[in-house]
């Protein structure tokens, strides 16, 4: 058995105008990933990273996204929609963390992290 991901979408933001003040008109597109790893806070570390996440900035990390390699989408505060058994609208948390490519193994080189997302913002 191989290691694999699934397909999720990212939704990307285009500004596509402006309003009668002049501030900027976006919409959203989604775009499909493949091979996205999707994996919760380790389990020996889960309330280490919980409390960190906590203290940091509010927010709880509910999974980490594995990202394929030569992936060319901006990760920094996307909305992503994550297939069953996760299934709902999820948004990308602090910064993506990369490495290098060629020192990293396997097929993902960038990890980021993700809180589910309610629309409020």
């Amino acid at each position: 058995m191989r290691l694999h991901g699934v397909t999720i979408q990212i939704l990307v933001r285009a500004e596509t105008g402006t309003d009668i003040f002049g501030h900027p008109i976006y919409t959203e597109t989604a775009e499909n990933v493949e091979n996205v790893l999707i994996g919760s806070p380790s389990f020996i570390t889960a309330s280490k990273e919980v409390v960190e996440a906590l203290n940091l900035d509010g927010r709880k990390v509910d999974y980490w996204l594995g990202i394929p390699k030569g992936d060319t989408h901006d990760w920094e505060d996307a909305k992503v929609i994550l297939p069953a058994p996760f299934a709902g609208t999820y948004k990308v948390i602090r910064f993506p963390i990369a490495g290098i490519p060629d020192l990293v193994p396997l097929q993902w080189g960038m990890n980021v992290a993700v809180e589910r997302y309610d629309g409020d913002d």
